[in-house]
């Protein structure tokens, strides 16, 4: 199985980026993995929040193929424990998952279809994060996973 994420907006902060970049390096040691980015709207500012989320949501979904296991971080999601993180993982493997895409919105969140077309919701925390800190924090906790998976110890209880 494939992990992906995909997420809206170029990560513009060298420091997280580069944190960023070696979190992918890890996790593809373990895993097929990819960062996926859809480029930020042109003329975003002069789109309403409904607008800009259609128009993301849109790209969202050209990026998606059939029989995806499609997750949306989203602040109404469940949140969940770094161990039952890693057991969400492992349970869609043994679902045969080919594509488990982890997908990081714009500001304003998602497109009603692209709710339609997720089959789950995460939420890192009831905090409100960046989008460039969610992507540094969401790959972690991808890393974290893959160590408790294979009972390395990175991970402490």
């Amino acid at each position: 199985m494939k992990i992906v994420i995909l997420a809206v907006g170029k990560t513009a902060t060298p420091y997280i980026s580069q944190a960023v970049d070696d979190y992918c390096r890890r996790i593809a040691r373990y895993q097929p993995f990819e960062l996926q980015v859809i480029p930020d709207l042109r003329g975003a500012s002069r789109l309403t929040a409904d607008e800009q989320k259609q128009r993301e949501g849109k790209a969202i979904l050209e990026q998606l193929r059939g029989g995806d296991a499609v997750v949306l971080l989203d602040e109404r999601g469940r949140q969940l424990t770094s161990r039952e993180f890693a057991e969400s993982i492992e349970k869609r493997q043994l679902q045969g998952a080919k594509r488990l895409v982890y997908v990081i919105g714009g500001p304003y969140g998602f497109s009603q279809e692209v709710y339609a077309a997720a089959t789950d919701r995460l939420s890192l925390s009831r905090m409100t994060f960046t989008h460039e800190m969610v992507r540094l924090f969401f790959a972690e906790q991808v890393y974290r996973a893959m160590t408790i998976m294979r009972g390395e110890p990175y991970h402490h209880d």
